[in-house]
This record gives structure tokens, sequence and C-alpha cells, in this order.
């Protein structure tokens, strides 16, 4: 559930979200647009025009009308564009009567106030200034399109006349990006110096700028060229794509890496949050509320972190008693890494196997869970070796139509060394089932949603599920093993320090160094995997925050409607509803389980 930041050249005035009840503003009683059926209108324009800005996204839903483009989103022009976008649909979302509609349309009028709301509130703080880190942005999703086996499309002449043409497109992005890490460094927003160094390899990065044609990843297309096209239609295209790689693409990577090592990583900063930068506290603050969609404070949070990470070591303490391990919980954090005992598995087949497993269990038990389940199909994949080593295991959504089917990749470098403490049982329920491919199929499959929050993504409430589906293992009957078990409360724990190292490093509690040894007390990874995960937080300031909030709340919901319908709560019932209008801000989806738990 990913994106990058985009160039904004001026700010905006920001505005309070549920600052007052709808109706209330004179500017929204109007006799115009007062009607469900308005509301769906105007939802379904703002999305065809928004995926005209973002065809990207058009792509990985199936929708193949824009898979030519590639926008300059980071030209002066595009933002122009954008913020009138914005601004329009925000006016005319005024004129709808907010009291006329029934109560899933105040949630679709909700969703859309709070999506237009929270895009103009972000240009206020000049994200332009980082156009991509280390995590997350184009040129790492790029190699992944142009693979031959990502959302890219190459079945038709068509298909590869399309990717020619967004290749073609992408050098003018990258030169955009390196005017706008400029114009950081002008205005003193830069990235840590820590941050820099582990971007200038990912973009000298072997497989996307060998001239061993054969071996770049950008060649795979080629390699798997339709046995359908005609011989002079194939070498028409093996010529054409060997030459925009060469002439295209390892050029604008190789000036990037150049860039960023000579002129970028001198003028990177030594510091680590937000809170060393112009504005930072301020900035930190927008990322904080964007993402957990509440208005929770870091410091409220960083407490809720520390609790959490306390009430989770008592539990692990209870597991290093169970296995007989006499030492300290550190001491047994770092013996189950390399227990012989949790690496049960020889070969990559039977660590798919395990997976499989796993489904094959809850299975029976996902009936008594759910009424509703996803149509769209569900594979268990390894992750390709090419992108093995750094990979995590991760959700690959199906198309809207089931005809690409969800996919659980989990990375497979060392089968002899997968080590079952990693949380293998609460990995599955989180990324595959019930976790990611029930709540994305669902909210796919519902064609009564308009589009916009159909395929829409809110960090707070997706990750949250998936996290709080890792906490119904044990109703699955899961957990049994001690080792999975343990598994099951790092994988907790892990998104319990988010909440502290997050918070502690954008406020300047904590360094970088700090935030690693920490991290290491608490969970069970080794230096490098702590240092990744401390790294990924730097560079996206507040989405470490969003599981564990999301998490929290619904199980705070799952255990208020407990108590307050008491026989009469049922927990399929309950799991249909909070799936049943996709991703929504968290304090949309309380009002509307209130709603439904006092019919």
């Amino acid at each position: 559930m990913k994106g990058f930041y985009k160039i904004i050249f001026l700010s905006i005035i920001t505005f309070c979200f549920f600052s007052c009840k709808k109706g209330d503003s004179p500017m929204m009683k109007t006799t115009v647009g007062s009607s469900a059926s308005d509301l769906d209108s105007l939802a379904a324009r703002y999305y065809e025009e928004y995926l005209k800005f973002y065809p990207l996204e058009a792509t990985s839903q199936g929708d193949e009308r824009y898979n030519d483009q590639l926008p300059n989103n980071l030209s002066e022009d595009f933002i122009k564009k954008e913020i009138a976008f914005y601004n329009s649909f925000q006016n005319q979302l005024k004129s709808i009567d907010y009291n006329n509609l029934d109560n899933d349309h105040k949630v679709v009028y909700d969703v859309l106030e709070y999506t237009l709301i929270d895009k103009q509130e972000r240009y206020a703080y000049h994200p332009e200034y980082i156009p991509f880190t280390q995590f997350d942005g184009l040129p790492l999703t790029f190699p992944m399109l142009g693979s031959g086996t990502g959302i890219q499309p190459f079945k038709t002449e068509k298909d590869y006349d399309n990717w020619l043409k967004r290749i073609e497109e992408f050098p003018v992005w990258m030169d955009s990006a390196i005017e706008n890490f400029r114009s950081g460094i002008k205005n003193n927003v830069v990235l840590p110096k820590a941050l820099v160094v582990k971007m200038i390899p990912q973009m000298k990065a072997e497989e996307i700028t060998t001239t061993d044609i054969d071996k770049n990843i950008f060649y795979g297309p080629i390699k798997k060229i339709p046995k359908d096209f005609k011989p002079v239609t194939a070498n028409k295209y093996d010529k054409l794509y060997q030459d925009a790689i060469k002439t295209k693409l390892i050029p604008a990577y190789l000036k990037m890496a150049e860039f960023l090592e000579k002129e970028y990583l001198p003028k990177s900063r030594i510091t680590y949050g937000y809170h060393a930068l112009p504005n930072g506290t301020n900035i930190y603050n927008y990322y904080v509320k964007s993402w957990t969609t509440t208005d929770k404070t870091p410091e409220d949070i960083h407490k809720t972190g520390l609790s959490e990470v306390g009430r989770i070591r008592t539990e692990m303490e209870k597991v290093k008693s169970q296995v007989g391990f006499k030492g300290s919980l550190e001491e047994f954090l770092n013996y189950v890494k390399t227990d012989p005992k949790a690496m049960p598995y020889k070969t990559s087949v039977e660590v798919l196997a395990g997976f499989q497993s796993i489904l094959d269990k809850i299975t029976p038990k996902l009936k008594t869970m759910f009424n509703v389940i996803p149509k769209t199909p569900f594979e268990i994949r390894q992750t390709e070796k090419y992108r093995e080593a750094s990979a995590s295991a991760e959700y690959i959504q199906g198309s809207s139509d089931g005809k690409r089917p969800g996919i659980f990749y989990t990375p497979i470098p060392d089968p002899k060394k997968f080590n079952v403490t990693s949380g293998m049982e609460s990995l599955f329920l989180h990324e595959a089932i019930p976790g990611h491919h029930y709540q994305i199929s669902l909210q796919q499959e519902n064609t009564k949603l308009p589009k916009f929050m159909r395929f829409g993504w809110i960090g707070a409430y997706g990750e949250g599920w998936a996290l709080y589906c890792e906490s119904l293992g044990t109703e699955f009957g899961l957990y049994k093993d001690p080792y999975q078990k343990m598994g099951s409360l790092s994988d907790e724990m892990l998104r319990a320090v988010r909440l502290v190292i997050d918070t502690g490093i954008h406020t300047g509690q904590m360094s970088r160094e700090e935030a690693i040894k920490y991290f290491l007390s608490n969970v069970a990874y080794d230096e490098a995997g702590a240092t990744a995960e401390v790294e990924r937080y730097m560079a996206l300031p507040g989405q470490a925050l969003s599981y564990k909030t999301g998490a929290m709340k619904i199980r705070e919901l799952r255990n208020k409607y407990q108590k307050l319908m008491g026989d009469k709560f049922n927990l399929a019932a309950f799991h249909d509803e909070v799936l049943s209008q996709g991703c929504l801000p968290l304090e949309v989806l309380e009002r509307k389980m209130d709603l439904w738990a006092n019919r």
C-alpha cells in the first residue's frame, strides 16, 4: 500500500476535519447537490480525474486506459493543475446537503472530505524537497513495473508500446527529482546521510545498470515475449527495448547516483528526525495526524508505545519460561535467532508447504468469523530470486476482475535458516488471510462503493486491520507451538516499538543509534534488520504509527460492542461490518460501527 512523494511549490490554507457538524456551515446549506445521487456522481467524477493525474494507480487496478502515461508529477504545471483539481472538488462537495444523506452515503461524504483535506494540507509542508528515499519512490518501483512480472501488462503489441512510452518519460522525472533535491538543499530540508548512503547503491544496482542486457531487469519483457508475436515483431521490440535500456534508463539511474554521491551526500544532514528541519515539528505533527487519522499527539503515542512494549515483554517472559530458558529476555531473543528448533525446514518447498498448512488449519474457522469472503483467487509464492535478498514478505493485491490473483510472497534466500520465530503464523494472518487479502479483495469487489473507495488506501485502517487479524491467531487454533507464539509476540512487539521509535526519533528524544539499540532489546532481529527498520521510520515519518493505532482501535470497538451487546454480539457480523465499506479514517469507522451496534 504504497506511493511516492510529490513536488509541491506553494503552501495552502489547511482545514480542520470534524471541527464542526456537517450541515452547520452556511456554505454547506445550499439547495444544490443535496441528494445521494449527486454525491455518487461527484465521487465518480473525482476518481476519473484523479486517475489521469496518477495513471500508475489505474494500472495497478487493471485499468489499462493510461498504461502509456507517466506524467511528471514533479513539474510546476502538474502541481498547479493538481491543486486546482482538489480545490474544485472540495468546493463542489460543500454543495452536498450532508443531513439529507443516508448513513452509507454519509460515510462516502466523510471519506471524500477527509481525502481532499488531507491531500491539500500536505501541500503546506513542502514534500517536494524529498522526491524519494531509500525506502519509497518511483526509482524503486519502476524496475518492478518494467520487469515483466509486475502490474504492467506485457501481452500485446500495444502493451509493449505502452511501456516504451513510459520509459521515454522516466528520465524527465529523474531530472526533475534532481532539481527538487537541489531546492531542498537551498531550503535546508535534506535527508540524513545515513539514508543517502543507502540510496546511492540502489541507483547503481547491477540488475538496473548492467549493460549485459540479458541480465538487466528491464529486459525481462523481451525474455517473456508472447509466443504468438511474429519473429519480425519480436525482433523489433528486442531492438527497441535494448536501445531504451542503454540510452534512457541506465543513463538516468547513473546520473541520479552521481548526483546523490557527489552533490547531495556532502549537503545531507547528520541529524535523524524531522524535528531538526525548519518547521519540522509542525511537519511531523501533520504526518502523525495523516497516517493515524487521529488527533493523537506524538507524546500520547509515545506513552502508548512504552506501555505496550511493557505488556508484550511480560507475555514474552511467559514463553521464555515455557521453553525453560534461564537467561534474560534479551538473551532469549538472541537465542531464538539460532535455535535449531526454530528452523525446521530444509527446502523452499517445505517452507511454502508450511504456509499452506496454516491456511488449511484456519480455513474451517474462517466460516465462523466471516459471512462474506472474497471471490478473488489467492496464491502463495516464493519471492523471485532477483529481489529476494532485500525483500520482505508481502501481499500483492489481485485485480478487481479476479483475473490476477492476490499473491502472498515470501522471500526464502536460505530455507535452512527460515526461522519460525519471525512470526510465520502471525505473518500469514497479517499479509494473507484474513488480513490484507480479505480486506483489499472485498473492498475491490464491492461495486456499490465509489471507485475512490474501492481502490483507496488508508494505512491506519488497512494496516490496523491486518495487525488486528494477527490477534485472532489463538481463536484460529494457532500459536500453540511456543516458537510460533514467540513469533506472534515478536510481530506485535515490532509494531509497539514503532510507536516509541518513530515518535522518539522525530521529536529528538532518540538518535538513530539509540533507536537501533532499543529495537534490538525488544525484537528478535539481527542488527542489519533493526537498522533497516529504524531507517524506514526516518524516511517515512509517521507511517509506522498506523499499524498499532488502527489495530488498537478495532480491538477497542470489538470489546466495546461485546460488552454492550452481550449474547447478541456476533463476531462474523462485526467483521463483515468493519470490512463493508473499505478503508476508512478511524473516526469515521467508529461512527459507522456505533450505528451498527445500536440498530
